[in-house]
């Protein structure tokens, strides 16, 4: 069994078709708004449906408020 590592703190089972989208509904990231980076790459969220995340990467997810 294969794993990444979201944020540090998360691991999650990999698999050769693990999306960004798919990992954040997997992992219940629910924020309008987050930023995506793998292995230390931004990844847009035009591609979230369609970059999928290799095997043993590192992932981490910044979710994006406002205050005032």
């Amino acid at each position: 069994m294969s794993l990444i590592r979201v944020n540090d703190k998360y691991e999650t089972e990999w698999d050769e078709h693990l999306t960004v989208a798919e990992l954040l509904r997997r992992l219940s990231f629910s924020f309008p708004i987050v930023i995506v980076s793998v292995d230390g790459a931004f990844v847009p969220k035009e591609e979230y449906a369609s970059r999928f995340i290799p095997e043993g990467a590192q992932v981490k997810v910044v979710h994006m408020i406002a205050g005032g």
